[in-house]
């Protein structure tokens, strides 16, 4: 349990460094920003989250609801080509779709070409506020998706009958029935969103929108104000813990499912001809602007460019953003491992509400966690490596792998939890019965039986650090690139094309989890 302990201070101090140094005078430029940047910041971030929770809870629940209780073609199909936009980062969404619209695109190079139709500049300026709710919708709202689909499916079909048979039309018995029962995870869904939304910075960098994210880059990088990039952190924290809060408060002990209940599973409803196509033609409408077509063009941009790219430096490129987040994923995995078992182990009721503060870092934008860590480790360098006069901690791989665990443990920590949960405790006991030891049940027969979690959890930590972006360039030694890093350079730096490649893979690889967990579902639903 000491081990334990001492693990999850380490995790919570990014946290509690920002809050140590609240207490802090404010920086040089603090005044400056509440005067004529925080008013902005806070309106460009509430606005962001409201356009971007109302877009995912649209989008998703009503493509959750047509493939989950209606028949049609191709959506068999469709239930798993709705995950894939969750494996484009944000910020490849946002220059594709720029590339797209832009006077040299495939759009205006078209009307050019066939019709003669000349246009100014982009088509759509997305390049504002609006197209960044756009952008992150799209690349979004497979959060809700997945988790209302998943509510939809657990739903008994008696509830919507009862309501059939009193009268009530399919409109009625969703919004008054399966719409009520589905809240927790529709709730849920847009949580996750909103804090995709709030970690965000490659994207609303990209079209220039101040949010807090870029301003906390803004005070460290341009302004070198550490304590102005605290309170804005702090702030930014704070909205976090609200909705958190929200989510929590609005589900209350209500139950949202049956008691002592017999399960009758979905039958789906069988349409005209017309209206199946209908519907397959929504779903394909929404399938090609948030996936296909960002795909094709990106494809596109590597055939144009990928024998000027793919050299000795791309390849080192992709070794190392591959050990990073391998190194990572492991890392992960084994301190999950630990508190588990040390949970599982210890017979005080508090000590699993304080395995909870590991989970907190991927409710916590990158950005913060980021400031939260160079803090300390500024300090740690300036005073055990005084004489030297040299920054070695500050800037080191090592630190930034630190970031990535305090940041993704509870993409690791749950997977190993459900293993373990499922695993049960009466092998443990049985173990020790016999003699064994705590550590050698936990390698000889606890691990054994988690082995599938223990690797599902490194691959989802693996796919999240290889696109994690705000954390890496605040962290990253200098001169130091990620697939990530270097996709969103090239990009900014106006070489789309070229920074196609690192985006590629990115996608590629985040494809595959999702595909698995879109079969996790269908099999837990049949």
């Amino acid at each position: 349990m000491a081990a334990s302990l001492l693990l999850l201070f380490f995790i919570a101090a990014p946290l509690l460094s920002i809050f140590v140094n609240l207490f802090s005078a404010p920086g040089s430029s603090w005044s400056h920003l509440t005067e004529n940047l925080l008013v902005g910041y806070l309106q460009n971030t509430l606005l962001l989250l409201a356009g971007v929770a109302l877009s995912t809870f649209i989008l998703g629940v009503s493509l959750a609801w047509i493939v989950t209780n209606y028949e049609f073609p191709f959506r068999k199909h469709f239930e798993w080509l709705l995950i894939l936009p969750l494996g484009f980062p944000g910020y490849i969404m946002a220059y594709t779709y720029t590339g797209l619209l832009d006077y040299t695109g495939p759009l205006q190079t078209f009307l050019r070409n066939q019709f003669d139709i000349q246009v100014v500049g982009s088509i759509v300026d997305i390049m504002n506020l609006p197209g960044a709710v756009f952008i992150l919708s799209i690349t979004l709202f497979p959060y809700v998706y997945l988790l209302s689909r998943a509510s939809f499916l657990q739903q008994s079909r008696t509830f919507q009958d009862a309501a059939a048979l009193l009268g009530s039309s399919n409109w009625y018995s969703f919004t008054k029935v399966a719409l009520p029962m589905a809240r927790p995870a529709i709730v849920g869904g847009i949580a996750l969103a909103a804090m995709e939304v709030l970690n965000d910075y490659g994207t609303v960098k990209y079209f220039g929108v101040g949010t807090f994210t870029t301003g906390i880059f803004r005070s460290w990088f341009s302004m070198g104000d550490v304590t102005t990039a605290i309170y804005l952190a702090a702030i930014l924290m704070l909205l976090v813990f609200s909705i958190l809060y929200l989510e929590v408060l609005q589900r209350g002990k209500r139950r949202f499912s049956p008691v002592n209940f017999i399960n009758k599973p979905t039958t789906r409803q069988q349409l005209s001809k017309s209206k199946t196509w209908l519907l397959t033609a929504t779903c394909f409408l929404v399938f090609l602007g948030s996936f296909f077509i960002p795909f094709l063009q990106i494809l596109h941009w590597v055939w144009i460019s990928y024998e000027s790219s793919l050299n000795s430096g791309f390849y080192l490129l992709v070794l190392r953003s591959f050990g990073l987040a391998a190194g990572s994923g492991l890392a992960v995995a084994l301190i999950a491992v630990v508190l588990l078992y040390s949970l599982r182990l210890s017979s005080f009721s508090w000590f699993r509400s304080l395995t909870k503060i590991g989970t907190i870092g991927y409710a916590i934008p990158g950005a913060v966690i980021a400031i939260g860590i160079m803090i300390p480790v500024l300090s740690l360098d300036r005073w055990v490596f005084a004489d030297t006069g040299q920054l070695m901690l500050s800037g080191s791989v090592s630190v930034l792998l630190f970031a990535y665990v305090v940041r993704f443990m509870a993409v690791g920590y749950h997977p190993l939890d459900a293993g373990f949960q499922k695993s049960g405790i009466q092998v443990n006991e049985a173990s020790r019965l016999l003699g064994h030891n705590s550590w050698k049940t936990l390698l000889k027969i606890e691990l054994p039986l988690v082995r599938a979690s223990f690797f599902s959890a490194i691959l989802l930590v693996f796919v999240d650090v290889l696109k994690e972006l705000p954390l890496t360039l605040i962290l990253r030694p200098f001169n130091y690139h990620t697939l990530a890093t270097k996709a969103f350079d090239m990009a900014t730096n106006e070489m789309i094309a070229e920074s196609a490649n690192s985006a590629l893979i990115i996608i590629l690889t985040g494809i595959f989890p999702i595909i698995f967990l879109n079969r996790v579902i269908r099999k837990a639903n049949m």
